[in-house]
């Protein structure tokens, strides 16, 4: 799994409405998102650009250092973190920007782990829509 989570994986919120005849091959990473195998984020991007949708980000990282021995689980915590930090009702998937691993010297090998993640959202259409501006009549 730590091979999986590196620069240009997308995770994506369960229950996401994906674009049709847009293959997208994903795993359970952690209960309600899914871990995106097939394609990375510039990929995908593009991808979903043919079909129609958009796949827009939003500017600033979200980052979170976590320490521990055990690798795979040190850096699913980094990305729990993440996500819980992100406001996961605003958007519906995540793209990993950076992950930095660093050895201590001090503590006896503990290592930690930085993850820096940027939201992004996939939506119908060319144009780029909140249902929160859409008049109350209006809303699904």
């Amino acid at each position: 799994m730590a091979d999986a989570i590196k620069m240009g994986t997308i995770l994506i919120r369960e229950g996401t409405l994906l674009p049709i005849g847009v293959p997208v091959e994903s795993d359970v990473f952690l209960p309600g998102w899914r871990l995106v195998k097939n394609l990375e984020g510039d990929g995908l991007d593009q991808k979903f650009h043919e079909a129609g949708c958009t796949f827009y980000s939003v500017a600033g990282e979200i980052g979170a250092t976590v320490f521990g021995l055990d690798e795979q689980k040190t850096l699913r915590k980094a990305v729990e973190q993440i996500l819980a930090k992100r406001g996961s009702a605003e958007f519906n998937s995540v793209e990993i920007m950076r992950v930095a691993w660093e050895t201590s010297k001090r503590f006896l090998g503990v290592r930690s782990v930085t993850v820096f993640a940027q939201s992004r959202d996939i939506q119908e259409g060319a144009s780029l829509s909140r249902a929160k501006d859409l008049p109350v009549k209006d809303r699904a």
